[in-house]
């Protein structure tokens, strides 16, 4: 059997807010997912989703 772990749990053990955990299970960006009445249960062993926020900038050639 599966353990879960809730959106607060997993946004301390990520280190983003709640908020964001909350808008990944969303968008279905957290494999395995499921919602429980108003409460997200995500499993224990999960991966953090990588950021698609954030992109690398590249670095400028220099004149």
């Amino acid at each position: 059997m599966l353990e879960y772990i809730s959106a607060p749990e997993a946004a301390k053990k990520w280190g983003i807010s709640e908020r964001r955990v909350q808008k990944l299970c969303e968008e279905g960006r957290i494999t395995g997912v499921v919602k429980f009445s108003r409460m997200w249960l995500i499993p224990k062993d999960v991966e953090k989703p990588v950021d698609g926020r954030i992109k690398k900038r590249k670095e400028r050639d220099s004149k």
